[in-house]
């Protein structure tokens, strides 16, 4: 069985430990595609100018040259208090067909995705439809007893007890589906009590947004956040993507796994074992319109946007790190820091966001690991601490 949350448990203390330590030298080539002119529409109201003679950007690309893994396909993007360092595509985006990855190819974000859900839950608060002190049973009908103690916020922060899953990630699951099983199932503990990472949670917080909403999750998504951010290519089916334009993924023996419509798919998106807690498709030029729409109050004024970022439960492990709505919190030397893996058996990825000076570092691959040659979680230190510190000692 294949779920997000099983590759995560096995990674989340060992990524958490190493995001507190100070990154090791590694020394591999890398072919890339740079595109430090990140093109943007004006709506967005978005200046990006990542120039090659740039400090900052000398110093990441030469960064990457040295620690990403050759012939690893991906893309890197960081920002210094909202401008664009780098945007560097490396790799294929499609081996078979040496497609180049690059800034806009769209790839699985996996469990980045609950930011996404979270926001929209935030959001819905400010318009008035719900509040996150909210108890399911206001938003979800058929809530038993040993269930009716579970708000809104024990789902955003994983405290309402709930399974990690339901089952694999593509099994045929409807709405209906979910909810049902979920409420059927006992929990592992009392709502609140403890923090216990749950897929089935963020499926439920997108049950809730459809019903908050009176519209399906990936519009309400696609009109109250992805289009206020200037995002284009963010969702899962709404965008008219450009098929060449999605990464293939490949598993560790370098054979072709499909695009992420290609596994087992509704017609409006993924089946909800997925839909709300990973699964989103998205490119690293969005995740970077995201980025700057999270600094100001474009899509989320300041309150809201504070509820996001607040350390409200501990992850467990003794990693120091804390879990908000939809992101993990921890500080690396001394600095705030907001951050998010996701990865399946294929790909992998990390965005964080430094809340002291809006730095942003979002990489990603969709041939995470390589038998014998590359293994990019591994290299999360090296990769998302290095390229930080490059960016912040430059600023």
């Amino acid at each position: 069985m294949t779920t997000y949350g099983d590759i995560r448990a096995r990674r989340l203390l060992a990524a958490l430990l190493v995001l507190l330590v100070l990154p090791a030298a590694a020394a591999c080539g890398a072919d890339r595609d740079r595109d430090r002119d990140v093109r943007d529409d004006g709506a967005a109201g978005i200046r990006t100018q990542a120039r090659a003679g740039d400090p900052a950007t000398r110093a990441v690309e030469k960064y990457l040259d040295e620690v990403w893994p050759e012939d690893a396909p991906g893309t890197v993007v960081a920002a210094r208090g909202g401008a664009a360092v780098t945007c560097s595509g490396r790799g294929p985006a499609d081996p078979g067909t040496g497609a180049r990855a690059g800034c806009g190819t769209v790839y699985d974000i996996a469990s980045m995705t609950k930011q996404f859900t979270a926001a929209a839950i935030v959001k819905l608060q400010t318009e008035g439809k719900l509040r996150v002190t909210d108890p399911l049973s206001r938003h979800l009908d058929g809530v038993p007893a040993d269930k009716r103690g579970i708000t809104l916020h024990h789902l955003l922060t994983h405290t309402a007890g709930l399974p990690e899953s339901l089952g694999d990630d593509y099994d045929p699951l409807s709405r209906a589906g979910l909810v049902s099983g979920a409420l059927a199932t006992p929990l592992h503990s009392p709502p609140g009590e403890r923090y216990a990472y749950s897929n089935t949670g963020y499926s439920l917080l997108a049950a809730v947004v459809e019903e908050a909403s009176g519209t399906g999750y990936e519009p309400y998504l696609a009109g109250h956040l992805f289009r206020p951010a200037g995002m284009t290519d963010t969702g899962y089916v709404l965008p008219d993507w450009d098929r060449d334009r999605i990464a293939v993924e490949y598993d560790r023996r370098g054979r072709p796994q499909g695009r992420p419509m290609d596994h087992p798919w509704a017609g409006d998106g993924p089946y909800w074992n997925l839909r709300g807690n990973g699964g989103m498709l998205s490119t690293a030029r969005d995740m970077l319109r995201w980025h700057r729409a999270l600094l100001g109050d474009r899509v989320l004024p300041a309150k809201a946007r504070k509820l996001l970022f607040t350390r409200y439960v501990p992850e467990g492990g003794g990693a120091g790190s804390f879990y908000g709505y939809g992101w993990s919190l921890l500080d690396l030397g001394g600095a705030p820091v907001a951050t998010h893996d996701g990865g399946n058996e294929w790909s992998s990825g990390r965005v964080a966001r430094f809340l002291d000076d809006g730095t942003l570092v979002f990489w990603i691959s969709n041939a995470a690991t390589r038998a014998g040659a590359w293994d990019l979680p591994d290299l999360d230190r090296e990769l998302t601490t290095g390229i930080a510190e490059r960016v912040r000692e430059r600023a």
